[in-house]
């Protein structure tokens, strides 16, 4: 049987609407039907054809990772889900017998496939993963919202790195992931949430999430902000998100001494960093890779249901068929996430 599918076809800019078997779950593995997708950075790397993607993504790919779905079929060997559970997936597929994993630390497993980059992904009309990847749905959850839990999941692992509660916080990066951490760093407490970029729209997107301040680093001055928000002697908490040298040194300069600083951008060239400003700060600095596997499922669960609410970090829906006009509209920039249905066109 075959089905629709987005994929890297040919080594070259753009992705293509085309048909694809269906897969069929092996004993411990699940097929889940998709219904919404959402797009990541990641999946905009693929499409432009990029340096990275060029070392990651062997062509004929089905990309995507972003989504939310109900279980269609079970392997022989799978007894902890039921045919039509809504559910959703970690996307990084482990050994499980690495020092790592053992120790119950699968994020940082050195043998991780990506789904959607190094194994066939979410972007079709069904996707097939490990059972023990599959994540249960609270199914009164807003599926449009859990359609993003997988970005979600980095946000929320890079903002509860450190203590939040009463605590000055740096986002440098107001990409959708930055803008979500603003909200859980409001949704838990923070006193000032203060994020920084060169994009407007998405500055203005995070205010209305929650950041306390939004600044244009191309025209504002972040220290008017930490003054307007009476911080003294700077930062407590950095969260890295933009991959900008420029952006981490500001950060870097910005901390109180003792500051704790969460790294989740990659970086396109090597950063030149001040060791002597950091050894001399004392500061805490943590590299972030994916989601804490799989503590952090449960707690941006709870805290979705406990009212943090993103809703307004969606900015764009469509139609699957219609995928060309969302990645041309993400690569403006001008955006939040854009959610792609894979249901019948209406």
């Amino acid at each position: 049987m075959m089905m629709d599918a987005l994929a890297k076809t040919k080594a070259a800019p753009g992705l293509e609407l085309v048909q694809v078997p269906k897969p069929v779950p092996r004993e411990d593995e699940v097929l889940i039907k998709i219904r919404k997708t959402a797009i990541c950075g990641t999946d905009l790397h693929i499409y432009n054809w990029d340096g990275w993607s060029q070392k990651h993504v062997e062509p004929q790919r089905v990309i995507g990772h972003e989504y939310v779905g109900e279980i269609a079929e079970m392997g022989s060997a799978v007894k902890s889900f039921h045919i039509g559970q809504r559910v959703s997936g970690e996307g990084h597929i482990v050994c499980g017998h690495c020092r790592n994993c053992r120790a119950g630390n699968g994020q940082w497993c050195h043998e991780t496939k990506g789904v959607g980059v190094n194994r066939d992904g979410a972007f079709a009309e069904y996707l097939c993963i490990p059972a023990s990847n599959c994540i249960p749905i609270n199914p009164d959850l807003d599926e449009e919202i859990v359609s993003f839990f997988d970005a979600l999941g980095n946000a929320t692992h890079t903002a509860l790195m450190f203590d939040l509660v009463g605590e000055d916080i740096l986002i440098t990066g107001a990409g959708p992931i930055g803008i979500m951490a603003a909200a859980i760093c409001r949704h838990t407490g923070a006193r000032n949430v203060i994020i920084t970029d060169i994009n407007d729209y998405r500055l203005n997107l995070a205010r209305k999430l929650g950041a306390t301040a939004a600044v244009n680093v191309t025209r504002d001055d972040l220290a008017q902000a930490m003054k307007d928000g009476r911080m003294v002697e700077g930062f407590d908490v950095g969260m890295e998100m933009s991959g900008a040298p420029s952006a981490l040194d500001q950060m870097i300069t910005s901390m109180r001494n003792g500051g704790k600083v969460a790294l989740l951008g990659l970086f396109g060239k090597t950063a030149q960093l001040d060791m002597d400003k950091i050894i001399l700060k004392g500061l805490g600095m943590q590299g972030i890779y994916g989601r804490r596997m799989y503590e952090t499922w449960y707690k941006m669960s709870a805290m979705v249901e406990s009212g943090l609410d993103l809703r307004g970090l969606i900015t764009h829906r469509f139609h699957y068929s219609e995928f060309q006009q969302a990645f041309d509209i993400m690569g403006t920039g001008n955006s939040g996430k854009i959610i792609l249905d894979w249901g019948k066109k209406a």
